[in-house]
């Protein structure tokens, strides 16, 4: 029997907020885009709640999907090359940078275009949710697919480029230089002053040149926002980022600031 339509679903799951996206690859057309935001950062358990909540009473989550991939987006993670990767070293990786707990289920992504491996902590909670609702899915961790959607998109050049992808309390920074990756992480921040500290310190311990360094942004920011405004009167090239992708978007879509949902539309 042939599908008449053959269906994607991404969902990215944050202690933030969560959010939705189906492509319909018979059309080649994102149909649903959806982001919930939490009032507060929940727990993992409080987050599956939500998650329920929303599959079960909306309609669009019924239909059969042809692949489901859950984006963990979390700051327990580390990046390790590749050549240097052992399996069973993947709690020593990370607890260098991460506070992990000895019951925590610790897995991995491989990057191939970087050569490296993404050791990660996933709400495992959320995975066992899924494959009862769905059955087989894929998961991967949201840096993963930050560093593999730069380094794929990298225009070819010596000097360094910034991106910046924001979220309500946390902001991803990976930097390229001379075409690769030279810094990639996750800070945690509760004021504009904490934003522009830790955009700064990745300045200052890659020796980076605020004159001269583009900044690209994504994420939940906007040129008349508070984290743009200070970004700018500190650096002097920013840009929020502004993409073309191989699928349309809906009519009912277009509208939304796609910026916004940079990792979820990348996901595909």
């Amino acid at each position: 029997m042939i599908k008449n339509n053959i269906k994607d679903l991404s969902i990215q799951i944050n202690l933030n907020g969560l959010s939705f996206c189906i492509l319909n690859r018979t059309s080649n057309t994102i149909e649903y885009l959806h982001s919930i935001e939490f009032e507060h950062r929940l727990n993992p358990n409080t987050v599956l709640n939500q998650l329920k909540e929303e599959l079960t009473s909306n309609t669009v989550f019924s239909e059969d999907f042809d692949s489901v991939l859950i984006i963990h987006q979390n700051e327990l993670s580390t990046l390790i090359p590749k050549d240097l990767y052992k399996d069973n070293l993947k709690a020593d990786y990370l607890k260098f940078n991460s506070k992990i707990l000895k019951t925590d289920f610790i897995t991995e992504d491989a990057i191939t275009i970087n050569n490296s491996v993404n050791v990660y902590v996933p709400y495992v909670n959320i995975n066992n949710y899924i494959f009862d609702t769905f059955g087989a899915f894929v998961y991967k961790h949201a840096s993963t697919l930050l560093i593999d959607n730069l380094l794929q998109q990298l225009i070819q050049s010596e000097d360094a480029t910034i991106h910046i992808n924001v979220n309500k309390s946390t902001i991803e920074v990976a930097v390229v230089e001379k075409n690769k990756l030279q810094l990639v992480n996750t800070f945690d921040y509760h004021s504009k002053e904490d934003f522009m500290y830790y955009v700064l310190f990745v300045f200052e311990q890659l020796k980076l040149d605020v004159e001269t360094c583009q900044v690209m942004l994504s994420g939940k920011i906007d040129e008349n926002d508070e984290l743009y405004s200070i970004l700018y009167n500190y650096i002097r090239h920013i840009k929020i980022i502004n993409l073309s992708y191989n699928f349309e978007i809906a009519k009912h879509i277009q509208n939304t600031n796609l910026h916004y949902h940079y990792l979820i539309l990348n996901s595909f």
